[in-house]
């Protein structure tokens, strides 16, 4: 998106050190873990989502707001790591072009994916005014402020870009996380130094793991006096029956207008193997949920196609469409078998390499 280093950070100033709004330990954790009844049942936010109310549709692509940030992005968003998993750079470049020309204007990247060659492959895609048409986001995985530094400035190089739209701190998936981050000498000095200095427009962060580490995060953050402007998490038709993101977290992001991230609508893709659902029944779900964008994996002409054509064929779901995929998916969710990601360690990226946080 074309921007002047003004504008930048007139846009900076939005998020960052202001009142949350967010209520501290006792308005966070304590309610919602007192008692289940404060978490509402999987998709009944459906009844009041504003991101369907106010999306939009432009030559077939639809477009959200992203929470109080304004910003407009695709319903859809290109999964960064699947990128990196191309054989070659040439089809990958193509592949990213190609999605952004169709519409895609959210793009997921992250400082670790495939040793950097996530971000060098977009860097070259994003080349010949191709920029100018994205929201480019990425993660950082460092808890201190001098890794945090140096990934950013990585970052940036490998994207070839002098501002990020979005900086996320990566798999915040430990208790501990988030007293890490916010420490002295931790990361968000880092992250909010640098969006000081116009390198970064907005910050959020990122988790996979237990809906009560995001919910710690948020916490610590309003005890800072701190909201962010995004959250990722996996929102999926599994996640609504077990350690649910959807029924705990969700419901605080749109109070607070935070721009909602969902990630792994397909389980990456266990959930597809349990044999319930289908890929656009997938990521149909997600999308009715009141995300901004839904981020998936995209590594092949074919898989576009088939995100594209979930676009397309979205319509809001009505209580029974949504009960009907709850009821099909409910036996094979209950143990969290096809969310690996929640159950087992082979998606934490930072604790199989741990020098990466600092």
């Amino acid at each position: 998106m074309d921007l002047t280093r003004r504008n930048l950070l007139k846009t900076a100033s939005v998020s960052g050190l202001m009142a949350a709004g967010l209520a501290a330990s006792d308005g966070i954790l304590r309610p919602l873990l007192a008692s289940s009844e404060n978490a509402k049942e999987p998709n009944q936010v459906l009844k009041e989502n504003q991101s369907i109310a106010a999306q939009t549709k432009n030559n077939g692509m639809i477009y959200r707001t992203l929470g109080h940030t304004g910003e407009r992005v695709s319903v859809i968003g290109l999964g960064g790591h699947h990128i990196g998993r191309i054989k070659e750079e040439q089809e990958s470049i193509k592949l990213i072009r190609s999605a952004i020309d169709q519409g895609i204007n959210f793009m997921d990247n992250s400082w670790d994916y495939h040793n950097g060659r996530s971000e060098r492959w977009m860097g070259k895609a994003l080349k010949d005014g191709y920029r100018e048409k994205v929201f480019l986001m990425t993660k950082l995985d460092g808890r201190t402020k001098g890794a945090a530094m140096m990934q950013i400035d990585e970052s940036l190089k490998a994207l070839q870009t002098n501002y990020i739209d979005l900086m996320q701190h990566h798999e915040i998936i430990r208790m501990e996380d988030p007293d890490r981050v916010f420490a002295k000498g931790g990361a968000m000095e880092a992250v909010v130094e640098a969006q000081k200095a116009g390198k970064i427009r907005y910050i959020g962060f990122t988790g996979h793991k237990d809906p009560l580490v995001h919910l710690r995060m948020l916490e610590v953050a309003a005890q800072n006096k701190f909201r962010f402007d995004t959250v990722q998490m996996p929102l999926n038709v599994m996640d609504a029956h077990f350690r649910s993101f959807e029924r705990l977290v969700l419901p605080m992001l749109e109070k607070e207008q935070i721009g909602v991230l969902g990630m792994k609508s397909m389980g990456d893709p266990y959930i597809l193997r349990s044999n319930t659902v289908t890929p656009i029944e997938c990521l149909h779900y997600a999308m009715n949920l009141p995300t901004s964008t839904v981020i998936t994996g995209i590594d092949s002409m074919q898989i576009l196609e088939q995100a594209l054509e979930a676009v397309r064929t979205f319509k809001p779901m009505n209580p029974e469409q949504v009960m009907d995929l709850l009821n099909r998916t409910r036996e094979a969710a209950a143990k969290g078998q096809y969310e690996l990601y929640k159950t087992t360690s082979q998606f934490d990226s930072t604790a199989q390499n741990p020098s990466w946080l600092g």
